[in-house]
């Protein structure tokens, strides 16, 4: 009697072991290359070192490492975190903004969806890398344009659910830059909210978003879609914004504050061909539209990516900022091409505004575990 009554327990808690199964993963992308820019930022004509090259850490992908878990609760339900930690390849670093400066979340998962609590990219992020035919590439796409399309809020409520094809997203930040004030609940709030929608070869979404400086309060709001016919698949995008301040984040998620223009459109296209399971091409053209003012630039951008592997591959990606009236767009940024002294004191570049446009080239590997 005893020994069944053993074997009667020990299924039982074996049992309940399997309903609570979990496990951590340990994964990182390891990207480097070596970039060429004209016009190079802090450079000048007088002394004739206008072009830098130099060894850039993240340039299809920030590089990073990270920890994600999840545990079955039974019934469907799962707990579940991410910790991210971006660094430089170039000289081995970490961020400065804290360890896990891309992301740092536990939530819970199930036929509702997911909800997650903590620093996490924002939906405007995550409309951008669905969208946009560089998959918000660290160098050269969308974010050199408006960075916000890479944008993380820190104390932030997070909800993601796919229903048939349509993805909802909303997400609630209490202090994006972490900095809760007592008295002042408006102020440093950040909220947005996408819906997408795939069905066979079609795959549309829009996408709002605001965040409240307590001065400004800054907004954007964006439509896009994409096609796929055959290997190939076509994309276009809207983006307007208006006013205020963004915190950013660059390829290793450290934050910055960069100044919106008080109103702007932004429109792209392009298109991604797989010639063979293990090359792809990649076309995309960016305009904005900055209105009541003269600066209205172009970015052009073509890029080759071959995998060596599953986990392993080369790329060699060219871009072109065309800068028109007073435009100071800089293939890495709005800092423009040309600042600090040389923008004060190149009339040669004022004259000229081919001088103020910006040619990059940069040829890397990446390496996913």
């Amino acid at each position: 009697m005893k020994i069944k009554l053993f074997a009667v327990a020990a299924a039982t808690l074996f049992a309940a072991s399997a309903q609570a199964q979990s496990s951590v993963t340990l994964y990182g992308v390891a990207d480097v290359g070596i970039e060429y820019l004209s016009n190079a930022n802090g450079a000048t004509k007088a002394n004739n070192t206008n072009s830098r090259v130099a060894m850039q850490s993240g340039n299809m992908s920030g590089s990073r490492w990270g920890l994600r878990g999840v545990e079955d609760l039974g019934g469907g339900l799962k707990a579940l975190f991410q910790l991210e930690s971006g660094f430089s390849v170039d000289d081995g670093t970490g961020s400065k903004d804290g360890l896990f400066n891309r992301a740092a979340t536990v939530g819970l998962q199930g036929e509702f969806g997911t909800l997650t609590l903590g620093r996490q990219s924002t939906p405007m992020y995550d409309f951008g890398l669905r969208y946009d035919p560089m998959s918000i590439s660290a160098r050269y796409s969308v974010t050199s344009l408006d960075a916000g399309f890479m944008s993380r809020a820190n104390n932030s409520v997070k909800y993601v659910g796919n229903f048939n094809g349509l993805t909802a997203a909303a997400m609630y930040s209490f202090a994006y830059d972490g900095k809760e004030t007592a008295g002042q609940g408006g102020k440093n709030r950040e909220y947005g909210a996408s819906l997408a929608y795939a069905s066979g070869p079609f795959d549309v979404g829009v996408m709002y978003e605001q965040r409240n400086t307590g001065e400004i309060n800054a907004r954007s709001a964006s439509i896009a879609g994409g096609y796929a016919f055959g290997p190939a698949k076509a994309f276009l995008g809207y983006r307007h914004a208006r006013g205020g301040n963004w915190m950013v984040q660059n390829s290793m998620g450290e934050t910055t504050t960069t100044t919106a223009k008080v109103s702007s459109n932004l429109m792209w296209a392009g298109m991604a061909y797989n010639v063979t399971p293990a090359l792809k091409l990649t076309g995309a053209a960016y305009y904005e539209d900055a209105r009541r003012v003269s600066a209205d630039p172009w970015l052009f951008v073509v890029s080759s990516d071959y995998a060596l592997s599953k986990r392993t591959d080369i790329y060699l990606n060219l871009a072109y900022a065309r800068n028109r009236g007073e435009s100071e767009l800089g293939l890495n940024g709005n800092n423009g091409p040309l600042t600090g002294v040389a923008a004060a004191t190149n009339t040669t570049a004022d004259a000229n505004p081919g001088n103020r446009n910006q040619f990059g080239a940069v040829a890397g590997i990446r390496h996913i575990f």
